[in-house]
């Protein structure tokens, strides 16, 4: 069998591993001490720590101090979403959680809450928050039993579609509950900051900016407001997560906030390939004539990640596409990839009112910084092999 070059076009599941973040890790891995021990050992695992928690901070515009580090965006999600939230000194007991329909379902399945906890905020058409709704919700909310967690996305994993964050932070802290900002597919893809969301806490994760897989955090709006911690133990991350600290992830994390730090600007530019793309399917279409209809692309009048491009081309159903688009050497998506390998009907696009054969259809492509037209050309090529299949 000739080898075939490959065309990695998935970023938004996991991004490949930075060359800096592997040297940082390596190096890491060399280092002899558990972070917690307070002899010279320890105290130099803990500078790498400590540094890695400065570079992820510089990058978000937070505090240090404010940030948790864990095994990923899953566990910094069952980390807040927690029936207690210590605030000033009290505990705030915690009784439901308004999520927005497009929401990950580390995030709908509610965390220690449960799902039956949950209620789905629904989404216009064009994927963003109906924000008169959830005022609505949050005006009638009986609170007797506890206050309450607002989840949004800074940007869907699926459309890249970015939602009203401050808008919606306004109607939450007028009612006086908290705000939960999943930013794992904003970090490094466009300028995030975690004070301008005027969130209460927000999700990040590592493998999505080119760190490694099994490293995440939670940052805190201040030192007075956390979770009940999910992982009691040993008083790490200063009692708010409990377990020795994976230092080489955490370091390769670090490596590439501050990677991002330094190119997010030049890597901003590169997604722009993304247009490049949308146009190109377009043409195909066009090109196939009466056989194969236009494409339809998911919130492109909406403000999107530059990177991300999820569309549909009625007829042509995803499972196909994406083997056939495999064999050619592309790396594309259905969606997000947290469904065991599966393909399977979008809840995200379900939410937006996209109707079966729509869903049926749907395809993500997301590039990444490492990204060239040349790879796009290629994944244009292949496409309309594919469509003139489909047309004969």
């Amino acid at each position: 069998m000739s080898h075939i070059e490959r065309t990695y076009f998935d970023y938004n599941a996991s991004a490949p591993l930075l060359d800096c973040a592997r040297e940082a890790m390596f190096d890491a891995l060399s280092t002899v001490g558990n972070a917690s021990s307070i002899h010279f050992d320890g105290r130099n695992a803990r500078k790498l720590v400590e540094n890695a928690r400065r570079q992820l901070a510089a990058l978000i515009d937070a505090n240090p101090a404010n940030i948790v580090f864990t095994s990923g965006a899953t566990e910094a999600a069952n980390h807040v979403l927690s029936p207690i939230i210590r605030a000033g000194g009290q505990e705030l007991a915690i009784s439901k959680v308004y999520a927005g329909a497009t929401e990950h379902p580390c995030v709908l399945n509610g965390g220690r809450l449960g799902v039956d906890a949950v209620e789905h905020v629904p989404v216009h058409e064009n994927g963003l928050v109906d924000t008169a709704a959830l005022d609505s919700v949050l005006t009638s909310h009986d609170f007797s039993d506890g206050s309450v967690l607002v989840a949004v996305q800074y940007a869907n994993s699926e459309t890249g579609i970015i939602q009203p964050v401050k808008a919606i932070a306004e109607i939450v802290h007028k009612h006086e509950c908290f705000l939960v900002v999943d930013a794992v597919q904003a970090l490094g893809k466009t300028e995030f900051s975690v004070a301008e969301t005027e969130a209460d806490f927000v999700i990040l994760s590592s493998h999505k900016i080119g760190g490694p897989q099994g490293a995440g955090a939670l940052v805190l709006a201040n030192g007075a407001l956390s979770p009940k911690p999910l992982l009691s133990g040993g008083g790490q991350e200063s009692y708010h997560r409990g377990g020795t600290e994976n230092v080489a992830a955490i370091v390769g994390f670090g490596a590439a906030c501050e990677w991002h730090q330094e190119n997010l600007t030049e890597n901003i530019k590169k997604y722009s390939l993304r247009d490049s793309i949308e146009t190109g399917l377009s043409t195909i279409s066009l090109e196939a004539g009466n056989e194969i209809s236009s494409p339809v692309f998911f919130g492109k009048s909406e403000r999107r990640l530059g990177n991300t491009s999820c569309f549909a081309v009625e007829g042509i159903k995803a499972e196909t596409a994406l083997v056939a688009l495999d064999l050619e050497g592309i790396s594309v998506s259905s969606g997000s990839a947290c469904s065991s390998g599966k393909v399977k009907q979008s809840h995200v696009l379900k939410a937006m009112g996209a109707n079966d054969k729509e869903m049926a259809g749907a395809l993500r492509v997301s590039v990444g910084w490492n990204s060239t037209q040349e790879e796009a050309d290629r994944f244009l090529n292949a496409w309309k092999t594919i469509i003139g299949r489909m047309a004969a």
